[in-house]
């Protein structure tokens, strides 16, 4: 059974939902007979998605809306929800799932840091800021999910900015569920939903067909579905090539990094490439 508060007639919002991760959780919440808004941008894009919801969920067009925004931007999030309560009267479900990862360097355009910062941290910061007083005061059950990655955890060479980004919100997200939870009379829970490898116009990278490694939209859905009905704060997605015992050796050796006063991204580190290989096989 899924998580109580994906039901009926309950609100979810998913930012960057015309497609992807958030696109499958916006069909699966209006199969669920959910009241679905969709913020993304593309005006293009979000009728597509909109029309195709409308056809999965039972309650028909009247159950789904989209509305374009730049979650950038602090006043087109506030526009989106002022937008959500007039036509659903409020929201049980935020997923601020809206980003990007067009590559970054370290001694790149400052542009381009702005741009993923942006969107990818201060996008979940404007979400959960703008939303959750809301969420809070009409006194239900409720559920922020943030999308995070594996990145923001064990941070590997080659993209740096996506990886502070990310880190940012596993940080900001584990403040939040403890906020939470010491909020009196505040029945709203947080979660961080950590994808593996997932086949999305943001990882296609040109490639029309599936790599065999990497999982669906749906497959990744469908675990973060399962989890949230098991309670998971941490909602740690296995892929076709990477299984949890093996991510787990990996963010466990990140964190050792420190504890054993290694040098930064050992991992990557010639010095320890046997040391690592052996730490994974647990010898």
């Amino acid at each position: 059974m899924p998580h109580p508060v994906l039901a009926p007639d309950n609100v979810a919002v998913i930012t960057g939902g015309a497609s992807g991760i958030g696109f499958a959780a916006a069909h699966r919440f209006a199969q669920l007979g959910m009241k679905v808004c969709i913020a993304d941008l593309g005006d293009e894009r979000l009728r597509e998605a909109e029309t195709k919801l409308s056809s999965a969920a039972p309650g028909g067009a009247r159950s789904i809306m989209a509305v374009a925004t730049d979650v950038s931007d602090a006043a087109s999030v506030t526009q989106l929800e002022a937008a959500v309560r007039s036509r659903f009267g409020g929201t049980d479900v935020l997923m601020n799932n809206a980003g990007i990862q067009p590559g970054s360097r370290m001694f790149g355009p400052p542009d381009d840091w702005q741009r993923i910062l942006a969107i990818n941290l201060w996008g979940i910061i404007h979400g959960t800021q703008i939303f959750a007083p809301g969420m809070i005061s009409r006194g239900k059950p409720g559920l922020i999910i943030n999308t995070g990655s594996k990145q923001g955890i064990t941070t590997p060479p080659g993209d740096p900015a996506y990886n502070v980004s990310k880190a940012g919100v596993k940080a900001f997200t584990e403040a939040l569920a403890h906020e939470l939870r010491n909020t009196p009379s505040c029945r709203i829970t947080a979660h961080l939903l950590i994808p593996g490898f997932v086949f999305t116009p943001l990882t296609a990278h040109g490639r029309t067909e599936k790599p065999p490694a990497a999982w669906t939209p749906e497959q990744t859905v469908d675990f973060m579905i399962e989890r949230l009905a098991a309670g998971d704060f941490y909602v740690l997605c296995p892929d076709n090539d990477v299984p949890r015992p093996l991510d787990e050796r990996r963010i466990l050796w990140a964190a050792g990094d420190i504890v054993e006063n290694r040098p930064a991204l050992s991992r990557w580190h010639p010095d320890y490439a046997d040391k690592f290989a052996a730490f994974v096989k647990g010898t």
